[in-house]
């Protein structure tokens, strides 16, 4: 059977022929569909990662200051305590022990096994083979007639952690010491401001001096 190409009308509904997609047309479905993959690779790719391995937080409250402030952008690194347990003058981001839904940002300042003690102002950590030492970071602001003697001695899992502005903290002064197991990560980048942004923000190689 053949049938007239100007006779459209006349031939079978399957073998009627279809106008060709516009350029235009054919361009945008290619774009969407391009996007569609870039989402699909960027969702398989970006999603694991700020699961597993980081996470943006923003600093809310003035417990950290001057380190940081409210409404600094941070990115928090989770794996970083997977080998190696925090060590002291880490800025440590953790859930609230009285209600984990809370997120803290906080300073670690005794480690597992240790003695606490705050008396006027002074921070004094004591370890387990009884050699003493100040804790005396460049960073904390704090009101020494407002310190009341505190002594805290840590467990194997648990960790002391103190607001750098002593002053406008709730820290292991008030709820006691935090255990490993609400340690989220510790702040590995500040993004915001722009002229506080850099890596490892508030980081001191060590706090304590003889």
């Amino acid at each position: 059977m053949v049938y007239s190409p100007y006779h459209y009308s006349h031939m079978p509904p399957s073998e009627t022929p279809t106008a060709p997609m516009p350029i235009y047309q054919k361009r945008k479905h290619g774009m969407l569909v391009e996007l569609l993959k870039y989402t699909i690779v960027a969702f398989i790719i970006i999603v694991p990662i700020r699961i597993f391995i980081a996470q943006p937080f923003v600093v809310s409250g003035e417990s950290m200051s001057p380190t940081f402030n409210s409404g600094d952008y941070l990115v928090i690194n989770k794996l970083a305590y997977v080998h190696a347990p925090p060590q002291r003058g880490d800025v440590i981001i953790f859930r609230y022990p009285l209600d984990p839904s809370l997120y803290y940002i906080k300073r670690v300042v005794g480690l597992p096994g240790e003695t606490v003690e705050l008396n006027n102002g002074v921070i004094s950590i004591i370890e387990q083979d009884g050699k003493r030492h100040i804790f005396n970071g460049s960073h904390v602001s704090y009101d020494p007639d407002a310190q009341m003697p505190l002594v805290t001695t840590l467990a194997s899992d648990e960790y002391y952690v103190l607001g750098d502005d002593r002053d406008a903290s709730s820290d292991s002064r008030d709820w006691g010491p935090l255990q490993m197991k609400f340690i989220i990560g510790r702040a590995i980048i500040r993004l915001l401001p722009l002229s506080g942004a850099g890596f490892l923000p508030g980081y001191e190689a060590s706090s304590t001096v003889e």
